[in-house]
């Protein structure tokens, strides 16, 4: 019988059985099938049925094993050969003979794969005449006619056989349902000529050697007759074909051997799984690329289930489906199922459901980790096949040390002058591209081999996403070509590799490395490669110190290497360093050996049986004529549609479709809702009390963020930054169109109006309007104009409206924006120069925090975003700039709170022949101007109660010691023992390590004690000088740092140093935080190489300072860090 082919439309359609689809008609079904297959249901996997089944199967597949193994040893133990036989007689199993070997491989493969044939035949021909004899043998004695039995060799055995006999029956009955595959149409004939072929052989070769060899047989009937006999297995004389006379025993071994062989033959033809059709159809080719543009997953084989022998089962809902092939009755799939991954364990389910519907074998070579696990959990044996070779374009780099066998392949194609080009093959002239594959096809040796990663039909109008990789000499003549197809978006996955016999060595090589190195400029991100079988069996087997196991089993690969190469694949992939992914292969147990047959047959590595042997297959009826064409023609349309990206569908509430709808009015008013430009003389603050006497009109432009409409009149009112005016539209200038202001206009519009400046009847300035247009119309509506943004991360994530309706925030934006203006004003005052230096770099320094990091495709190599412009800016000192500053952004992969952002902006500046006192004073008078030039005068604001700080007096100055004394109530200097110290730790519950530093214990104390607890701004200094890496010793007392902190309001405002200038301190300094980033400190700082060779060249005494400029503008306004941000940082949603 023929399988149905799916015939999925825009998707498969389910039929009414299901997840099965609508069969396409085929030339070998009978007439009555295709109702009967619809009426077919598999029980479900797991159920009693299939349990039977599955080990029924699997006991017949020992049986068979057990039975090669007893002809074997039976020279040797024969009687532990017959015990074992006489106990397998209680089920009715055959004795061994090589006859009863084949058959009982044959019926256990047929019973696993479903077989209702083979079921009937276990009951009919071995089950029931067991019974039936000891049945009968019953009657007998019960009849007291027991003389009759002959109960002499193992009684018990005998009654036993009969009970064993009677329950297998039972419960392979009871499974009945689990064997859902027919027998194939023809099924009977076709074994029956089989059989009789081989019996007319045997009875022909029989005569023919009675003719020929000594025998007592003297008539021509004679002969005849005896041949016939032994070559029906019966003996010459018994009626009809008696016989008068005798041959020589082995004459009858001949004949019963031909006999016995064309049984088998007749067994195997009977047996066989349904046929199918070798093409794929339309629809279905059409559904299964519609699977891959809709969902491209990792699995780089997936392109290859297009290939036009190969067929789709697909889940009940069409979204995912299981490509495969039917190879000597195995159903086998190559890679993991396509389309939606959610869907791939239905898809399965159908698979093996139609598999043995038909009586196949499943099974799935090449399946990814994700397939294999499913797989497996559907009752799959998986086994590792080997692994897949992928190049990574991201990281591929010639210069690599992995890579020097392909830099030297590569060295001769370069000097010969070889040039590579690479294109999709839409992009290449179809007269070109035809060209191309003549040669190509010329340069092929034998009939085109492969099956999981091989689409065998290079240049196809139906793939034109396919990639082309060709190979040209100086004189332009084509030298190789590579056939990649597509892996989901990023990726190709070789399909054809090959060469002309006059290119030079390399050029393969040359090929591959021009495709990874100019990949990444083409969206190419990964390559897979060719496939390595046992891969991991040769690494193992050559590694130092392999075990002699291992070592074996590589050299007795490395032997069949030179039948199927699996050791030059391996190495030819090797060379390239790629990411190896294991494939892996899975099998239904006891079927593992005719899936391993069937899978060398697809590849072609083995042999196929004879064309006589196999299923009728329909050639593909596409490869030529207007079929062919139409289908290209449909792949193309089709990929065209889904190639672009779905936009889906947006979710509008009901107040957002109706600002939409007003898109149309107002069109249809003439007006356009977002145009190039509008009237506007004057902005909304130029608007004045003074302009009313005058009549003046104006014509002004900004946001409604109040609208009332009294019928008559509409009073609406606009806003432009933090200035606000009123506006009236009234019916009594028709020029004003109130009717389509009232319609159209909405809160948060954007509106131009001009009219006369006036006052309302309540007094209030108002510019009475003429006309407007609408300047920007807006479709989402604001917030709830009583409650507004009242959620803080709401205010963040929707800054632009936070700042368009309400004053204080965008106040607060335009203040941050004054203060560092005016800093920059005061570093200008003293001939500070301002400069930039990298955000990227190579070393992550100048301060301990824990880096971003990132990637630069360019050099291969990782960055990190800066987490200080410090080493730059003393680099540009070293250069000669006595005076630099810098205001720009760094980054810290650290917390997130109301002072802390992952990004932020710093000012750093550095002065030559300045100390830390001196830029001490210059902070002060920096954030005093800052300051000034938000309020007006020298204040700040406390965040606490709102109160004013009066910045305009001295700034205490305390040491770290005296501060960290005044906190634990007791005097602690550099002198204390580092016991009382941790004593006092231990005391205010500051954890901290048994290998703390006695300055390690004091910073603790201090930043738990005295950070936190300070309000008016206060310069900390002189730290211990291990808790100072870039600044130097003190001058007085060289176990502290001429460093101090600025901190106000419990958060530390700046810092700045008088600058560590010895290079031979400062690298001993680095090379101790090294050791502590190799011991995995993430924020220790590493040495800097290229900063410690511009300070051995000589730095001159300077002081550098730093703040952060976020820090201090939330101190001068009293906010918090996300305030004053222009748009801090929330997590997406």
């Amino acid at each position: 019988m023929t399988a149905p082919t799916p015939q999925p439309t825009a998707r498969p359609e389910p039929t009414d059985e299901p997840g099965s689809f609508a069969p396409a008609p085929a030339d070998s079904a009978p007439r009555h099938h295709h109702r009967r297959e619809r009426e077919v249901v598999v029980p479900r996997t797991g159920s009693w049925p299939q349990q039977v089944a599955r080990w029924t199967g699997r006991l017949l597949m020992a049986v068979a094993v057990w039975q090669l193994i007893a002809l074997i040893i039976r020279p040797f133990a024969r009687g532990f050969v017959d015990t074992v036989t006489s106990w397998l007689d209680v089920v009715g199993l055959p004795h061994p003979t090589p006859f009863s070997v084949v058959l009982t491989a044959l019926i256990g493969s047929a019973v696993l794969r479903r077989q209702r044939a083979a079921l009937w035949f276990i009951q009919i021909v071995w089950l029931l005449p067991v019974v039936l004899v000891v049945a009968g043998s019953a009657v007998l004695v019960a009849a007291g006619q027991a003389q009759e039995v002959d109960l002499t060799d193992e009684p018990v055995l005998f009654w036993l056989s009969g009970v064993g006999c009677l329950v297998a029956m039972a419960i392979l009955f009871t499974a009945r349902k689990a064997f859902t595959a027919r027998l194939r149409a023809g099924a009977w004939w076709q074994a029956a000529l089989v059989f009789l072929g081989g019996m007319v052989l045997s009875v022909v070769v029989t005569f023919l050697l009675l003719e020929i060899v000594p025998d007592s047989l003297d008539t021509l009937r004679d002969r005849f007759n005896w041949a016939v006999s032994v070559a029906a297995g019966t003996t010459p004389d018994v009626a009809p074909f008696l016989a008068e006379g005798s041959a020589p025993h082995w004459v009858r071994v001949v004949a019963g051997l031909i006999s016995a062989v064309g049984l088998l033959l007749a067994i195997v033809v009977f047996l066989r799984g349904a046929s199918r059709s070798a093409e794929t159809d339309r629809d279905s080719e059409l559904a299964v690329r519609r699977l891959l543009l809709t969902y491209p997953n990792d699995d780089s084989l997936a392109y290859f289930a297009t290939r036009d022998d190969r067929h789709a089962v697909f889940s009940p809902n069409g979204e995912a489906a299981v490509s495969f092939r039917v190879v000597s009755d195995v159903a086998l799939a190559a890679g993991d199922p396509i389309g939606d991954p959610q869907q791939w364990e239905e898809a399965i389910n159908e698979f093996i459901a139609t598999s043995r519907r038909y009586g196949w074998a499943p099974a799935v070579v090449g399946a990814g980790e994700h397939g294999a696990r499913l797989y497996a959990e559907h009752g799959f044996s998986v086994s590792t096949l080997g692994d897949e070779s992928v190049i990574d374009t991201r990281t591929f780099s010639l210069a690599s040390p992995q890579l020097g066998a392909v830099r030297h392949a590569i060295a001769r194609p370069r000097r010969e002058g070889y040039t590579v080009k690479i294109a999709r093959a839409e992009d290449i002239d179809p007269e070109d591209l035809a060209d191309l594959i003549r040669e190509a096809d010329e340069w092929r040796h034998g009939d085109e081999r492969g099956y999981s990663m091989s689409l065998s039909r290079f240049g196809d109008r139906r793939d034109p996403r396919a990639l082309i990789v060709s190979a040209y000499d100086a004189h332009g003549a084509l030298r190789g070509v590579l056939g990649f197809v597509p892996w989901a978006r990023t990726g190709i996955s070789l399909d054809v590799m090959r060469r002309s016999p006059e290119a030079v060595n390399g050029v393969t090589e040359f090929m591959v490395t021009s495709l990874a190195t100019q990949g990444r400029g083409m969206g190419i991100e990964k390559i897979s490669m060719n496939f390595a079988m046992l891969r991991e069996v040769f690494a193992s087997g050559e590694k130092v110190g392999a075990s002699a196991w291992h070592r074996l089993v590589r050299r007795v690969l490395l032997a069949a290497s030179r039948i199927w190469q699996m050791d030059s694949l391996y190495k030819s992939n090797q060379k390239y360093d790629p990411q190896w992914q294991a494939r892996y292969i899975c099998t239904i147990p006891g079927q593992t050996t005719h899936a391993l047959w069937a899978y060398g047959q697809a590849e072609g590595f083995v042999p196929t049986a004879p064309r006589w042997l196999r299923r009728r297959e329909r050639a593909a009826s596409l490869e030529q004529g207007t079929g062919r064409e139409e289908l290209a023609t449909a792949v193309l349309a089709q990929e065209a549609e889904l190639r672009m990206p779905a936009v889906p569908p947006r979710k509008l509430t009901d107040q957002q479709r109706a600002r939409y709808a007003k898109l149309d009015l107002l069109r249809e008013a003439g007006m356009d809702p977002y145009p190039v430009g509008v009237p506007r003389t004057h902005r909304v603050g130029d608007v004045t009390e003074s302009m009313i006497e005058s009549g003046a009109v104006v014509s002004i432009s900004g946001r409604i963020v109040r609208l009332r409409d009294l019928g008559g009149v509409i009073f609406a009112v606009l806003r432009e930054r933090t200035h606000e005016v009123q506006v009236m539209v009234t019916a009594d200038r028709p020029d004003s169109r109130p009717d389509l202001f009232s319609r159209v206009v909405d809160l948060a519009d954007t509106i131009s109006v001009t009219g006369e400046v006036t006052r309302s009847r309540t007094g209030e300035l108002t510019v009475h309007a003429s006309s407007w247009v609408m300047a920007s119309k807006a479709l989402t509506p604001p917030p709830d104009k009583y409650r507004g943004l009242q959620d803080a991360d709401q205010r963040a994530r929707l800054r632009h409206i936070d700042l368009a309706l309400n004053k204080t925030p965008t106040h607060l934006l335009e203040g941050r924006s004054v203060a560092v203006w005016a800093m920059r004003q005061e570093f200008a005052k003293r001939e500070y120069l301002e400069v930039e230096t990298p955000i990227l770099q190579a070393i992550h320094g100048g301060a301990n925090a824990r880096p971003f990091t990132t990637h630069i495709n360019a050099y291969d190599m990782n960055l990190y975003l800066r987490i200080a412009p410090e080493l730059f800016l003393k680099r540009l000192a070293v250069g000669g700039f006595e005076r630099i500053f810098e205001i720009g952004r760094n980054f810290r992969n650290e917390g997130v709170d109301y002072k802390h952002n992952p990004e932020f902006t710093s000012l750093e500046a550095y002065q030559a022949y300045a100390d830390y006192t001196v830029m001490r004073e210059l902070t002060r008078e920096l954030i005093i101007a800052a300051a000034r030039a938000v309020h007006g005068r020298p204040i700040a604001i406390d965040p606490n109660d709102g109160s004013e700080v009066n910045l305009d007096v001295p700034w205490p100055v305390v040491t770290c010691h005296e501060a960290v004394s005044r906190a634990v109530g007791e005097e602690i200097t550099p002198d204390t023992p580092i016991e009382r110290v941790r004593e006092l730790c231990e005391k205010h519950e500051i954890a901290f390590g048994i290998d703390h530093s006695h300055g390690s214990l004091v910073a603790e104390l201090y930043d738990e004690l005295v950070e936190d607890q300070t309000t008016f701004p206060t310069f900390y200094t002189d730290f211990p000088k291990e808790t100072s890496p870039l600044t130097r010793e003190h001058r007085v007392d060289p176990r502290l740092a001429e460093r101090w902190d600025l901190v106000a309001f419990g958060s530390e405002l700046g810092t700045a140093y008088s600058e560590l200038i010895n290079p031979v301190d400062q690298r001993d300094r680095f090379t101790r935080q090294s050791l502590l980033a190799a011991m995995g400190d993430p924020e220790a700082m590493e040495i800097d190489e290229e900063f410690l060779s511009a300070l051995e060249f000589g730095l001159p005494p300077t002081g550098g300072l730093g703040l952060g400029v976020d820090r201090v503008y939330m101190f001068i306004v009293g906010a918090t860090i996300r305030e004053t941000l222009t748009f801090p940082f929330t997590k997406p949603q």
